[in-house]
């Protein structure tokens, strides 16, 4: 026999008998063609084939105790590569906390606890204009009561007949308000 076993890899390689089947059978070993198993050539072809997750999940995974009883240590023999295997568990984490802060951020939308920005944007401004278009009418509609509501205040105060022009107080009223609202179109709204 050239190469090794079905048990003597399982056993060189850390995988249980059965994987080494499953391996076998899905074409990521290596055989001699005796049929035994060319270690160093099938070690290589399943790094190629399998997974780096997968492999580090059938270890035991980092953190948790691998085959060895290490405490989960990579060491360089089950390691699929130099840094082969760091970069892609960097990059897996980075994906599974993407994922979860976006998970987060739609379940906050769902709360209601954050809102589209365009759509607040939107809806401020929306606001202000309606607010404003208040503003600019309301010398025109207080105008006359206010000058009735001063000319009786002032016969009451002097004893004279007084009469304010509406007019007059109107084109008053229209200036403050305008430099009131001139004023206020100054303020950004930032909603950062």
């Amino acid at each position: 026999m050239e190469g090794l076993s079905e048990r003597a890899y399982a056993e060189r390689s850390g995988l249980s008998r059965g994987a080494v089947q499953k391996a076998r059978k899905n074409g990521r070993l290596v055989l001699f063609a005796d049929g035994s198993i060319d270690a160093v050539a099938s070690d290589a072809r399943r790094g190629a084939m399998t997974d780096p997750d997968q492999q580090m999940r059938s270890r035991g995974g980092v953190g948790g105790v691998g085959a060895g009883g290490d405490g989960g240590a990579i060491s360089s023999s089950t390691a699929s590569g130099p840094g082969d295997s760091t970069s892609y568990l960097k990059a897996r984490t980075a994906l599974t906390v993407y994922q979860a802060q976006e998970r987060q951020l739609s379940i906050q939308r769902k709360k209601g606890v954050l809102v589209d920005r365009a759509r607040a944007e939107t809806l401020v401004f929306r606001l202000a204009r309606q607010e404003r278009d208040v503003w600019v009418t309301w010398p025109t509609r207080v105008a006359a009561l206010m000058a009735a509501q001063l000319s009786a205040e002032m016969e009451r105060a002097s004893g004279d007949a007084v009469t304010i022009e509406t007019a007059i107080l109107q084109r008053v009223l229209e200036t403050h308000v305008r430099e009131q609202l001139t004023a206020l179109a100054d303020l950004k709204v930032s909603l950062e």
